[in-house]
């Protein structure tokens, strides 16, 4: 760097050069030069809680009286100024991978509001550790930070994308209630449905998920702030932490609570891995729902073929007019990232040494790709595939008929072992199942039509 090109800047450990542009302090610079590792920074939905943090403190620091009332409108006022942003990004430019604690993300908050505020000119000064950080620590900051973006991010990405898929379904299943259909077990035939029925298996699994995510989301929305270094609240006031939760509720997020135990807090994120369990069990289901949807599109003449889905785009660069199911293949691969994503949270979770897990920022990472994924994935497949099914009557009604396992509803008539005789004769003759029982049995067409009618089948 030219001289002109950076200012000093000093902490504890001494001075480091720091571009004149940039609007963080000595330990952030430190942590950009200590930790150049991967591509991927602190999330933005993070940053954005940690920020609404320091805003809630200077509150009740106020309020308290440990806070000059100007310091305390000066930080309020930097913190919306950074909140009203689309982008906050060019404040806050490190790595995940640095102290598991997040402690340098939580002093490069701390920086960027002493910076922003003290480049007001007020005859202010404002210090990163001293007034932004006042009644705070980086190990009761960071966590409730985590919970705090991780909760709402739950509540208004997730939570009402699977309201949209369950209305979705419904109305799916209202339209192909009467279609009746051969049902498959283990990839092979097996008695007969509706599609609406099966249609009602997938939206069964995404109502029980959103009931699950409803009952255990709850676990994150108590706040361990006030915790401080270890959980006694050292250097906090017994009221800090609700006060901060009262705050929090107003300007960031309704429905906080404050963390009884500030021990837990620090130490464990297991309210978090039970969380993203939830999701990671609806990665599952929706693996299940993508599959089911390609193979029953599968086709178009060489395939199951008994419905249809929107073609997006040409599916291949040799094969002219082939169209293959994308949505379902975006939305598998975004399962397996899913699932990938909880084996690393599991473990880091299980991390707590003591007073404190230092796997923190990778744990957020991967819960909130997560979310992202999940909900921008649930979305695109909703419209541009779920949404554009269409059942191919003529196909559906073909293997139906065609079907030997219709053969179970003569079992109560003839016995499990005429009825298996039954459908291999049909099978190696190849009979329909009524031309073989008309051979093999003493029932005439008329009664075998009864027994085999599918829609008898159905309950």
């Amino acid at each position: 760097m030219k001289v002109t090109d950076y200012r000093i800047e000093k902490d504890s450990i001494g001075e480091i050069k720091v571009a004149t542009t940039a609007s963080w302090g000595a330990q952030t610079q430190r942590s950009l030069q200590n930790f150049p590792i991967g591509t991927e920074v602190m999330p933005e939905e993070l940053m954005r809680s940690l920020v609404h943090v320091k805003r809630a403190a200077a509150v009740q620091n106020g309020l308290e009286g440990k806070l000059a009332e100007e310091k305390m409108t000066l930080i309020i006022e930097v913190c919306d100024e950074i909140l009203a942003k689309d982008s906050i990004g060019e404040h806050f430019p490190l790595k995940v991978w640095q102290t598991g604690s997040g402690t340098q993300t939580n002093m490069n908050v701390n920086e960027v509001i002493a910076f922003l505020g003290n480049q007001k000119n007020r005859g202010i000064q404002l210090h990163p550790n001293d007034d932004i950080n006042k009644s705070q620590s980086s190990n009761d900051v960071f966590p409730t930070g985590m919970n705090m973006a991780a909760y709402r991010m739950v509540k208004e990405e997730v939570l009402p994308e699977l309201g949209n898929w369950i209305e979705l379904l419904k109305n799916l299943e209202k339209t192909y209630q009467n279609q009746v259909k051969i049902g498959r077990t283990h990839l092979q035939d097996a008695t007969p449905l509706t599609f609406a029925q099966e249609i009602s298996g997938w939206r069964g699994m995404i109502e029980k998920n959103q009931h699950l995510l409803n009952q255990t989301l709850e676990e994150l929305a108590y706040l361990p702030i006030g915790g401080t270094a270890v959980g006694t609240g050292l250097n906090a006031s017994p009221t800090f932490s609700k006060g901060m939760v009262s705050e929090i509720n107003k300007t960031y997020y309704p429905g906080f609570m404050d963390e009884p135990n500030k021990f837990y807090g620090l130490t464990s994120h297991s309210n978090m891995t039970a969380v993203h369990g939830i999701l990671t069990g609806l990665a599952g289901d929706l693996m299940k729902i993508a599959n089911d949807i390609r193979w029953l599109a599968s086709g178009p003449r060489c395939g199951i073929g008994e419905i249809t889905i929107p073609s997006n785009e040409p599916g291949s660069s040799i094969m002219p007019g082939k169209i293959n199911p994308t949505q379902a293949e975006a939305l598998t691969m975004i399962t397996a990232q899913i699932m990938g994503n909880h084996t690393t949270i599991q473990f880091a979770a299980s991390q707590g040494n003591f007073e404190l897990n230092v796997f923190k920022p990778v744990i957020m990472l991967n819960f909130v790709q997560t979310v992202r994924l999940l909900s921008d994935g649930m979305c695109s497949f909703r419209e541009r595939c779920l949404s554009g099914i269409e059942v191919n009557e003529k196909r559906m009604t073909q293997l139906l008929d065609d079907s030997l396992m219709l053969v179970t509803a003569l079992s109560p008539h003839i016995g499990y072992d005429e009825s298996a005789k039954t459908a291999k004769y049909a099978f190696e003759n190849e009979l329909s199942l009524l031309e073989a029982a008309l051979e093999l049995t003493d029932y005439n067409e008329e009664e075998l039509k009864g027994f085999l009618d599918p829609k008898t089948m159905l309950n």
